[in-house]
């Protein structure tokens, strides 16, 4: 198991801002929006699970729902464009 934390890109921010309706969001398209839904919903077990498959996504939406200053480094992610 890799203990590397994956690059967020700036399109992953703006998606995951946009899902939490956070200043900087951009919608992406309908695959991603339902990702972003299971990955929300899951329990920590399924969201490893998903992790699996989809590494930068998982890390990005877990930051976003765990971290306190997690909004804020995907906010900055996005600005950085």
């Amino acid at each position: 198991m890799s203990t590397t934390t994956p690059v967020i890109t700036e399109d992953t921010a703006r998606h995951v801002l946009w899902h939490y309706g956070r200043p900087g969001g951009m919608q992406p398209g309908s695959y991603t929006e339902r990702l972003m839904e299971a990955i929300d919903a899951a329990d920590m077990v399924n969201a490893e699970k998903l992790r699996g498959a989809y590494p930068e996504l998982v890390s990005a939406m877990l930051a976003a729902k765990n971290d306190l200053d997690g909004i804020d480094c995907l906010q900055q992610i996005a600005d950085a464009a």
